[in-house]
């Protein structure tokens, strides 16, 4: 990365970022309505941590012992942590989900019982990727492992000929990275680039609680786990690597599907670090909604399939993300301004695959 910050020209386009942010306001305000999280938004926590917790808590008691059934409530928990990264955590970590601070912080520590750690979560998801996204050398998700290539200026390899294929088989790993290297390095990574200077902690004990934090999941995902249930050591193992490719599998199509796209634009700055479009009109040239009519698919993704919206206003819980799409829809039509996005997440997923294709490939 060259810089840690880049500079989004505010003159251009400047009365349709007014216009939209009046108007949202505007339905807020008329509304009597909170930005942060609902009654549903609680009854949404209940459910998804209790879909995580509540398979594991019957295994570990007893009152389920039966392999079959066992595997099952694996696979159930595997759905229970993408529900609580993307219903709970999300929100919490950025501010959206209450307006007690307190309760943000609360909440957004379930991301220590999906293997995390909400501060470099934070610096990389809030402030890189919100910041510079789909900004190749700024945003730290397009720039995954080698065999990835998420980025048309990324060098290109040979075996990113086949990444449409195999790029799945490394989505069911990514939670499987997060409990074993991924925050030990971004914490290394981070302090380095001076991006740890705001938090509250020192680097020495936000290492001490990534230390401490990674004992207690492996303790109660892993040992307790081992100890209790009453099947063979391995197959423990084995059921505990499928409920994490699950939550990865779903997690990874979830979030690539809004950026990682044929229509996805991936401009680069100049050699003074300006940008030739604001920030709004950047969000919205590299990131697409999907299944926005899709109620029963918005409200288990936590809203994410409105990621455009979500990039806009991320400040805003997801829980009223339908309701501001259509005045963002219609503002971005009268300013011929493109709104991107996939009718059903199916036609979403294909287009992903279609572009990671296309990213294997010379022009």
């Amino acid at each position: 990365m060259a810089s840690e910050t880049l500079n989004f020209p505010s003159e251009k386009n400047n009365d349709f970022m007014l216009e939209f942010r009046k108007e949202v306001d505007h339905y807020f305000e008329q509304n009597n309505l909170s930005k942060q999280g609902n009654v549903s938004l609680v009854i949404k926590t209940i459910v998804m941590l209790s879909l995580y917790l509540g398979p594991y808590l019957l295994m570990v008691t007893g009152v389920i012992t039966s392999t079959p059934l066992i595997l099952a409530c694996w696979m159930m928990m595997g759905l229970g942590m993408a529900g609580v990264g993307m219903d709970v955590m999300h929100d919490a970590n950025h501010g959206s989900y209450s307006k007690n601070r307190r309760m943000n912080n609360l909440l957004s520590y379930s991301l220590y019982l999906l293997g995390g750690l909400p501060v470099t979560w934070r610096i990389q998801h809030n402030n890189i990727h919100h910041s510079f996204t789909n900004i190749h050398g700024y945003d730290d998700d397009i720039e995954p492992i080698d065999i990835l290539r998420f980025s048309p200026h990324k060098p290109l390899r040979k075996i990113h000929r086949y990444q449409h294929i195999y790029a799945w088989i490394l989505y069911g790993l990514m939670t499987l990275l997060w409990i074993t290297r991924k925050y030990f390095k971004q914490l290394f990574k981070y302090r380095n680039r001076g991006l740890l200077v705001r938090e509250e902690k020192s680097f020495h004990q936000l290492m001490l609680k990534l230390v401490l934090t990674k004992l207690m999941y492996y303790v109660l995902f892993i040992a307790i786990p081992l100890i209790t249930l009453p099947i063979p050591w391995y197959l423990t193992l084995l059921f505990f690597v499928i409920m994490h490719f699950i939550a990865g599998v779903i997690l990874s199509a979830i979030f690539q599907t809004a950026h990682i796209m044929p229509d996805s634009e991936y401009s680069l700055p100049d050699e003074e670090g300006n940008m030739e479009s604001n920030w709004v009109v950047h969000q919205l040239l590299v990131t697409a909604d999907y299944a926005r009519n899709n109620k029963p698919l918005t409200w288990l993704l936590g809203g994410l399939n409105y990621h455009a919206v979500h990039h806009l206003f991320p400040h805003i819980s997801h829980v009223h993300y339908p309701k501001i799409s259509p005045i963002i829809k219609e503002i971005t039509d009268q300013y011929g301004i493109s709104y991107r996005e996939q009718p059903t997440f199916l036609k979403a997923i294909g287009q992903h695959a279609k572009m990671l294709k296309l990213l294997g490939r010379k022009k």
